[in-house]
């Protein structure tokens, strides 16, 4: 894959269910779950769409065995939601941690767990960065 790229609302969508499961997955497993966990009635031909997007976007590859085709995620979660996380920072918030918690916290008090919190993590990242 080249460079990682922001998904779709739908296609996101889909690459959630597809990290809950087991993988592999096929679409009749897809759909059973994108149906019952969601407001949006989805349809087959919707998610064979959004899947052969995924495909060529180099989130997920497909495999036919038989009659069914499977899929199986290549960018993991996590991977994906760092991703998005430092692209959001970066964007909306000059690439600036502090702008960010800033941003989420302005008006509001910080409670003295929260600040604890925070400090920990910041103690955490200094120790692992040297």
């Amino acid at each position: 894959m080249t460079m990682m790229k922001k998904l779709p609302d739908a296609e996101f969508d889909i690459m959630k269910v597809v990290w809950q499961l087991v993988p592999p997955v096929t679409s009749t497993m897809l759909m059973k779950e994108l149906n019952m966990h969601s407001e949006k009635v989805w349809k087959l031909q919707t998610v064979h769409t959004l899947l052969g997007r995924l495909i060529n976007r180099g989130f997920l590859k497909s495999e036919k065995t038989g009659k069914e085709r499977f899929f199986t995620p290549l960018i993991g979660q996590v991977e994906y939601l760092q991703f998005e996380t430092q692209s959001f920072v970066k964007q909306y918030h000059g690439n600036s941690l502090l702008n960010l918690v800033n941003t989420l916290y302005h008006g509001e008090e910080l409670s003295d767990e929260d600040i604890a919190e925070l400090a920990k993590w910041a103690k955490e990242c200094r120790r692992i960065n040297g």
